[in-house]
């Protein structure tokens, strides 16, 4: 008997077939081969039994969508498959995806350990509006050292959080290691993968539990839609610590008296364990109706299918970027995990053997006034608070995405005021150079930070 992958069973096939057809077949009634946006709030039950059994999760069919939609099914089962995960959930944004990640997991009362080398929107999120929900976070002082990981657990922690290449810094989150102190201590860990990408790192083959994406970055890929995930690995048990996890633990009033870790684990009714991802579906989907839109749903999906092919392209620029940065004297230093002059450069070629993304920050020695006069004198580069589309982009973040930080907690992130991040795109790499090289002129020129201070030293001496 054949045992051919298939687009409902494709783990058999390579990751650039599986970005282009993984859980997608042609429509049954029209035979169209692309995806169908389905642009529709609602689905009509065939009878009432259906629509009760629907209601009940006896049938998991489509009721509204704000729960279920077959257009973002199938990119929540694309992405699944792509990460190694068991089941996804697609949302409005990534922010909405870290928010509801770590709600599935507690409410007020829980507590989180997490990096402080993160997304500004994320630390934003775990330093001040999570605890105004009563969930707590503990930023470790130091990523890299397990000893501080473990040191700030205690008996209401709920999971571990990290970015596996952060954004800006591009330190190496170390998935590996952190994962095991996460399950020694009885929680999942929670990784953002959105600078990475599953095409470079897989962070479930690593041990993650949880994995989260900006859609809007290099999935989408082409700055059009705003959309996130969560991917469930289905490794982890919910059922072991009923103290620690109540809400997988205790009968779920809105659904009969359903309990997810029992009854949507892994010896539930599904036979995989589904419970983390169902439950963030039917419980803090439908209640918080962050629910992303069946076109922005097709628009991401249209940018997997040609991941791969970016991220090489991304990749093979941003290295060449990097190295070309670090030769330049009006450069204090480079961050880009990719170089060999990084700490974070072994560990990179362990877990992104292909490469360390293509997102990257230099600081320049002429501080912030460098930094603003280099980001307005660029003209191919765009400007903007995004990152990962096919255009170069270019932000000062101690003056836009992490001025809300104090200067502690933007030097723990890796911005200093000098700092410039690049999100290098795919245009042709002496184009991107030629751009930087306006940069710099600016920088240098009379009136520009280095400019002035070379204009110093002239005068005294």
């Amino acid at each position: 008997m054949s045992t051919a992958p298939t687009p409902d069973n494709p783990q058999g096939w390579t990751f650039e077939t599986r970005q282009i057809h993984a859980g997608q077949n042609p429509d049954p009634v029209t035979g169209a081969r692309s995806l169908p946006i389905y642009q529709t709030s609602s689905f009509v039950f065939p009878d009432a039994e259906t629509a009760a059994a629907r209601f009940a999760l006896q049938d998991m069919g489509p009721i509204y969508s704000r729960l279920t939609n077959p257009t973002t099914e199938v990119v929540e089962n694309r992405l699944a498959s792509l990460e190694g995960g068991v089941g996804a959930l697609m949302v409005s944004s990534g922010q909405a995806a870290a928010t509801l990640a770590i709600l599935n997991l507690g409410g007020a009362g829980s507590h989180v350990v997490a990096s402080p080398s993160l997304y500004g929107g994320s630390y934003n999120l775990l330093r001040h509006t999570l605890p105004r929900m009563g969930v707590e976070t503990t930023f470790v002082a130091d990523p890299d050292d397990p000893q501080q990981w473990r040191d700030a657990v205690r008996a209401d922690t709920v999971a571990f959080f990290g970015e596996m290449i952060p954004n800006p810094r591009n330190d190496v989150f170390d998935v590996e290691t952190i994962a095991g102190i996460a399950h020694e201590a009885g929680v999942p860990l929670i990784v953002d993968n959105t600078v990475a990408t599953p095409y470079l790192v897989r962070p479930i083959e690593w041990g993650a539990d949880i994995v989260l994406h900006s859609g809007t970055k290099f999935l989408g890929g082409h700055g059009t839609a705003i959309g996130g995930f969560i991917v469930d690995a289905g490794r982890f048990d919910y059922g072991q610590d009923p103290e620690r996890f109540p809400g997988f633990n205790q009968p779920d009033p809105t659904y009969n008296g359903l309990v997810y870790a029992r009854d949507l684990g892994a010896d539930g009714a599904f036979g995989v364990n589904l419970s983390y991802v169902l439950k963030a579906r039917v419980q803090l989907l439908r209640d918080l109706g962050t629910s992303i839109s069946p076109f922005n749903a097709f628009l991401i999906e249209q940018g997997i299918e040609t991941l791969s092919l970016r991220v090489e392209r991304h990749v093979a620029n941003a290295e060449r970027v990097a190295r070309w940065l670090e030769t330049r004297p009006e450069v204090a230093s480079v961050s880009y995990a990719g170089l060999e002059s990084s700490p974070w450069h072994d560990r990179a070629r362990k877990y992104a053997p292909d490469g360390a993304g293509s997102v990257l920050g230099f600081v320049l020695s002429g501080g912030r006034d460098a930094g603003i006069a280099f980001v307005d004198a660029l003209q191919l580069h765009s400007h903007v608070a995004n990152i990962g589309d096919v255009r170069s982009l270019v932000i000062h973040p101690a003056s836009t995405t992490h001025a809300q930080l104090s200067e502690r907690e933007q030097l723990a992130a890796g911005v200093e005021p000098g700092f410039v991040r690049l999100s290098v795109g795919t245009e042709g790499i002496e184009d991107i150079l030629a751009d930087l090289e306006i940069g710099f002129a600016a920088v240098n020129a009379p009136g520009g930070a280095v400019g002035d201070a070379a204009s110093s030293d002239d005068e005294a001496a």
